[in-house]
């Protein structure tokens, strides 16, 4: 049933901005330098008449999102953004009374549509992937969310129930989920702190030694400067994926630059994630990969609190990647296969036993993976996608809320600080840690919190 809280949207406004990052970050292979935002505002109104505007912002993550044999990354940041362009229109074009939940389910069509408009126009020899798709959608999905708790006054968290939603989540999901609302699985206030996981890339020195020509910009630029400045506790390493010695080495190396830097400053317990970038190309190497660590470092193993998506994002086509028995060993959870609920569900017959959210993939859809992974007790986490300013704000909100999440990601302080100008001077506590932490608390205001 309609509700006299749904709004309507009145107006659209997207802008772009190119970011150059402070020093380059790799990942799965590919070497990222700078970043383009997208920033999108949105006016709405209720029947009453109350007005107001929503904001979200989105780095669009391409060489992430849409990496291809086919298409370059000029090709795909040009399709997303074209996206993003033809998106603004369809949804000016139609606009949708509701809840924001109903309303970006209502935006899935027109999606479809500016995704093969793109390919067409754009001569792609590919059609944008889903999760292409999911990133260039999701400024648009958080200024919806910020703008119905704006014109409501309220914090967005908090109009999820049944008094502001006209379905249950068996709508959206399962009918496991019948009667059931997302204030089930949300909370009603932020944590008032989470620690942050600060990113060891591929290309970062941990030593002095590692260092050629120093950046003397006043950050940190080793792993033990960063450890000492920011207190750390919690550390995530890029590994490769196809090159068993080096991974080995690395994770054995991140351990020996630690040690020293915990230990002066009295810290005698600390956790890694580690994340291969889905190039593994069999579960074995995992497993292998995991007994050299044990034989090496048995401390560093010790303090790996999860593994994220060691192979191929394509579950449907790499089916034999089974993650049962390394699921036995630490929580091995899906990042960029997580597309939608039956990504979800194909995952865990696959043996995966956690997933990670991310904004980039849109604020309705990781509410309701949010939901999905706590009723069915997967490990969750939410993930960074070198997300600067508004947007490492949003998915810090979504950390904060969601109940069973532990830690953030944040590094855009390491490869994109000048993204944080404003923001910081703002809301201080979310972007200078303290004991290697984040005041998630300031995250509480209307709209998505800030």
């Amino acid at each position: 049933m309609p509700k006299l809280t749904d709004i309507t949207l009145r107006n659209v406004r997207v802008e772009q901005e190119l970011l150059k990052y402070r020093a380059p970050i790799k990942f799965g292979g590919r070497v990222v330098t700078d970043a383009v935002l997208v920033n999108v505002t949105l006016d709405v109104e209720t029947a009453g008449g109350q007005r107001a505007s929503g904001f979200g912002s989105m780095p669009m993550g391409n060489v992430w999102a849409w990496p291809s044999a086919k298409v370059t990354a000029e090709q795909s940041l040009q399709a997303m953004l074209r996206f993003v362009e033809l998106l603004a229109a369809a949804i000016a074009e139609e606009p949708i009374t509701a809840h924001p939940l109903d309303i970006t389910h209502g935006w899935h069509p027109l999606c479809q549509q500016a995704a093969a408009k793109v390919q067409s126009e754009l001569g792609l020899a590919e059609p944008m992937p889903p999760l292409a798709i999911l990133v260039a959608a999701s400024p648009f999905e958080a200024a919806i969310h910020d703008a119905f708790g704006k014109v409501h006054q309220q914090n967005s968290y908090n109009l999820l129930g049944k008094e502001w939603v006209a379905h249950d989540l068996a709508h959206y999901l399962t009918p496991d989920f019948a009667g059931e609302y997302l204030d089930r699985y949300t909370s009603r206030e932020p944590k008032p702190t989470m620690p942050l996981y600060h990113l060891v890339g591929a290309l970062d020195p941990l030593f002095e030694s590692d260092i050629a020509n120093r950046l003397n910009d006043g950050l940190p630029e080793t792993l033990g400067e960063w450890i000492t400045r920011d207190e750390l506790t919690h550390l995530k390493i890029k590994l490769n994926g196809d090159n068993l010695q080096w991974d080995v080495d690395r994770v054995v190396a991140v351990e020996q630059a630690a040690v020293p830097a915990q230990s002066a400053r009295g810290c005698a317990a600390w956790n890694y994630s580690l994340d291969f970038n889905e190039k593994c190309a069999t579960v074995e190497y995992l497993l292998d990969f995991l007994k050299l660590v044990e034989a090496q470092s048995p401390a560093a193993l010790g303090r790996v609190q999860y593994i994220e998506q060691p192979t191929h994002r394509d579950l449907k086509l790499h089916p034999e990647n089974r993650m049962h028995r390394a699921a036995a060993i630490k929580p091995v959870v899906i990042d960029e296969s997580l597309v939608d609920l039956e990504s979800l569900h194909l995952a865990r017959e696959q043996g995966y036993s956690g997933v990670a959210l991310k904004a980039c993939k849109g604020h309705t859809e990781a509410l309701l993976m949010g939901a999905a992974a706590q009723k069915y007790n997967l490990f969750l986490c939410v993930q960074d996608l070198s997300c600067p300013g508004y947007s490492f704000l949003h998915s810090a909100s979504l950390a904060a809320r969601i109940p069973t999440i532990v830690a953030i990601e944040g590094n855009s302080r390491q490869y994109c600080p000048v993204g944080n100008r404003g923001w910081s001077d703002r809301f201080p506590g979310m972007f200078r840690l303290k004991n290697g932490t984040v005041a998630t608390s300031e995250l509480s205001g209307n709209g998505l919190g800030f």
